[in-house]
């Protein structure tokens, strides 16, 4: 008879993941991808490394599970935003300003997961992460161009150009870091979200209030 877990069991395993991952993701905000190794994480999540190895026999399989988790996370929150709009114009533009807004506020993180010289190997398992955020974008523009808002154009490379304005401008080196000035920091988010729709097209964007109607979140901490 083949054994059969408990929920007991099921549970301590789940909470050993959660801590691994919290370990991992804690480390990466503030020491970038380099900091992400077996047993630092084991310290912080407060588990033997041998415990940590049973579910991640080597770092490459724990930098791709976060990039996965941080992957599914930053598109729900998109998702999330743009769902709420009134409008696939409006939706597209939420998802920008809230991606753009967690990026910034969580930008040494972004930076590790997303732009952070790395090992080739690393470099492969980050790209999936890009690749589907952009493809979330990509899904927004094609919505907004059937709705007739944005003209015909090819929506993947719109989207990979989008993202990629977004990393530059407030994430990757030499994008200033203006976390001790939130204002700041929430003016830069505004004036990447109006350049990347003027980008698409858009040229009347804070014209037609679609910074100012889609409410930012507050800025994550």
């Amino acid at each position: 008879m083949p054994y059969r877990r408990t929920e007991g069991v099921v549970r301590r395993l789940s909470a050993r993941h959660d801590a691994i991952m919290a370990a991992a993701r804690h480390l990466a905000a503030e020491g970038g991808i380099a900091s992400v190794q077996i047993l630092p994480v084991a310290e912080r999540a407060g588990i033997a490394a041998g415990t940590v190895y049973r579910y991640f026999p080597a770092k490459l399989d724990l930098i791709a599970a976060l990039t996965a988790a941080q992957s599914k996370g930053e598109i729900a929150a998109l998702e999330g935003a743009a769902e709420a709009a009134p409008g696939a114009l409006s939706a597209l533009a939420a998802a920008i300003a809230t991606f753009a807004d967690r990026a910034a506020a969580n930008r040494r993180l972004a930076f590790a997961l997303m732009a952070e010289p790395v090992e080739a190997e690393l470099e492969s398992v980050r790209a999936r992460f890009r690749a589907a955020i952009a493809h979330a974008f990509a899904q927004r523009i094609r919505r907004a161009i059937a709705a007739g808002h944005v003209a015909e154009q090819d929506a993947a490379l719109a989207a990979a150009a989008l993202l990629g304005s977004l990393i530059e401008g407030l994430i990757a080196p030499p994008a200033p870091a203006s976390k001790d000035d939130p204002l700041a920091l929430r003016e830069r988010v505004q004036t990447l979200t109006l350049f990347v729709l003027r980008g698409l097209g858009i040229a009347d964007a804070r014209a037609r209030g679609l910074v100012v109607q889609v409410p930012l979140p507050p800025l994550q901490p």
